[in-house]
């Protein structure tokens, strides 16, 4: 199996999980890192033994020799970023959400266009054991129509406490909501036919936002998020055999037909190890790169679920 170098750009948290996920994988090596904070990107390199940290797109290619390149950076940057590196040949690997809003989107998946190597989106709750384990056994009946309903729970105070920029607090849907809401595109199979509001969204005046989706397989959900209040992330897939549950989301439990009892689905070692999802999205992404079969989100996989952020709240 061919070695592949890895150059990372950003420094921050969501860079030092990339990081440690990508460096965990035998053959792969994190050869570069690019930071606009100096001293963070040295400290980090020096962490992981990171051979080169460039100051420059330019010097970052040039040195790495990287395969592919993880974009980390913060949501009103990640535009401008990723034009710069589809102008070099590795693959990238966007962290969500490639772009802070949908026209946003739209501009970076334009730009990805005039690049002949993979783009992927960092979706790590794709790549959770539990979600893996209930599309798994979801596929094994395909006869089955799915019902699935999300909770999820936002927040314009919480978003601006941690120094989001307005523009991303007044989007954070797109920022955050997009991890649960690319859930219900997980589980369902086929195309958004229809989206109906049941309690429409008010800007800041929300308390509880409520959308009803449907698709061309027959498959249904519904999705909740609660604005104003604490509110669990959770996830429940039905269908007439089955329903399982993701609470939190990194744990599955199931109850079958017939039955009053819940089991456990069994918890994964590399999603304790590393942040959920990170290592078996970062592997998915290595296949990609080495030409084999790969479940890694493309860039127009995401578009999909961006779009129909867009179709449910309409900003």
């Amino acid at each position: 199996m061919n070695e592949l170098n890895i150059a990372v750009i950003g420094a921050g948290k969501m860079g030092r999980e990339h990081i440690k996920a990508f460096q965990a994988i035998e053959g792969v090596n994190v050869t570069g890192l690019l930071s606009r904070t100096l001293e963070k990107a040295h400290a980090l390199a020096k962490e992981f033994n990171i051979p080169c940290v460039a100051q420059s797109v330019d010097e970052l290619h040039q040195k790495s020799q990287a395969d592919l390149v993880v974009v980390a950076v913060p949501e009103l940057e990640a535009n401008q970023v990723a034009k710069h590196c589809f102008q070099y040949q590795w693959a990238v690997l966007l962290e969500k959400p490639a772009g802070y809003d949908l026209k946003d989107a739209y501009d970076i998946a334009e730009a990805a266009l005039t690049t002949n190597k993979p783009v992927y989106v960092g979706l790590n709750r794709r790549f959770y054991a539990s979600a893996m384990t209930i599309l798994d056994d979801l596929n094994s009946r395909q006869d089955d129509c799915r019902y699935i309903h999300i909770q999820d729970q936002q927040s314009y105070t919480e978003a601006r406490a941690c120094n989001h920029p307005e523009e991303v607090v007044q989007k954070f849907m797109y920022a955050n909501s997009i991890h649960t809401i690319d859930l219900i595109r997980y589980f369902a199979r086929g195309g958004v036919t229809k989206v109906v509001p049941i309690l429409p969204w008010k800007k800041e005046e929300t308390q509880i936002f409520m959308s009803y989706v449907e698709f061309d397989s027959g498959d249904k959900a519904l999705y909740e998020c609660i604005w104003k209040g604490p509110g669990p992330w959770a996830c429940a897939v039905s269908t007439p055999h089955k329903r399982w549950t993701m609470q939190p989301l990194e744990q599955a439990r199931y109850q079958n037909i017939n039955e009053r009892v819940v089991h456990d689905a069994a918890l994964d070692d590399a999603d304790r190890q590393y942040k959920a999802g990170f290592y078996k999205q970062a592997v998915e992404v290595c296949n990609g790169i080495r030409g084999l079969p790969s479940k890694a989100i493309t860039i127009n996989d995401s578009l999909k679920t961006m779009e129909l952020i867009h179709q449910m709240y309409g900003v």
